[in-house]
């Protein structure tokens, strides 16, 4: 117990040293862009595939609900229901915890790197502000980008139901358009993206914390790897009830 307050106490720390002004406004608009790239646009292939697949599973299970129901459903309800859940809770969450996997690993592995190899010493030496230096421009590209993602999940998981009542026939387009149109709290959208950004924030700050600390050799940034993508999840899933108690309960 008193490791994990210790750690976590690190972890603020750490993140008084990385929320400072960037020393050189140049240097760390490319270092933005590079990052937006790599944790952002090319994370947008597995956040399409993913989301279709879940929207198209999602709306199944519906059906299959809604049929075996005692009371009669109508079946515009399915689109509605399916909309409902990904906006919610999938696009937002499982979303996060994906890329809390593949991104998270990135972080952690490349800053890792740069600490056991002194690149890191090397850059304090210098009089560099190594946190913010190597941190900031991935909380932000995280927190800009991801946003972007969620939303691109919603779009195409809605399709991805649409597309399973094609192959399935179950339900017909008519009515599972109608059940997308029908009205939803507004609050719910920004809902999902207040949860997302929060969520864009664990997953840059715990990774780059964990390969940030890092101390040994290749198979020490291994293990932290592992470590970060265990806890950023873990952490993810706490947010996750702490706001829903917080704004829908």
């Amino acid at each position: 117990m008193l490791k994990l307050l210790s750690a976590i106490g690190q972890y603020f720390l750490l993140l008084g040293k990385v929320i400072q002004k960037p020393q050189k406004r140049q240097v760390f608009f490319k270092l933005l862009m590079r990052e937006i790239n790599d944790l952002g646009v090319n994370s947008f292939g597995l956040t399409l595939f993913t989301s279709i697949f879940v929207g198209a599973v999602i709306a199944i299970q519906m059906y299959n609900n809604f049929r075996n129901s005692s009371i009669p459903i109508p079946a515009p309800f399915i689109g509605y229901a399916t909309k409902v859940v990904l906006i919610l809770e999938f696009a937002p969450t499982i979303i996060s915890v994906i890329l809390a996997g593949k991104v998270g690993s990135y972080i952690t592995s490349s800053i890792g790197t740069m600490r056991v190899t002194e690149q890191i010493d090397a850059l304090d030496i210098m009089g560099v502000n190594s946190a913010n230096f190597l941190i900031l421009p991935k909380i932000l590209a995280s927190v800009i980008f991801n946003p972007l993602l969620i939303a691109i999940s919603m779009v195409f998981g809605i399709w991805g139901g649409h597309l399973a009542g094609i192959a399935t026939g179950n339900w017909s387009r008519a009515d599972y358009i109608s059940g997308i149109q029908m009205y939803m709290p507004p609050f719910y959208i920004w809902y999902a993206f207040l949860k997302t950004a929060v969520f864009a924030f664990l997953i840059a700050t715990i990774p780059a914390f964990f390969g940030y600390k890092v101390s040994g050799g290749s198979l020490e940034v291994g293990r932290a790897s592992t470590q970060a993508v265990v806890w950023t999840i873990v952490a993810i899933i706490i947010a996750n009830l702490v706001l829903t108690q917080m704004f829908l309960s």
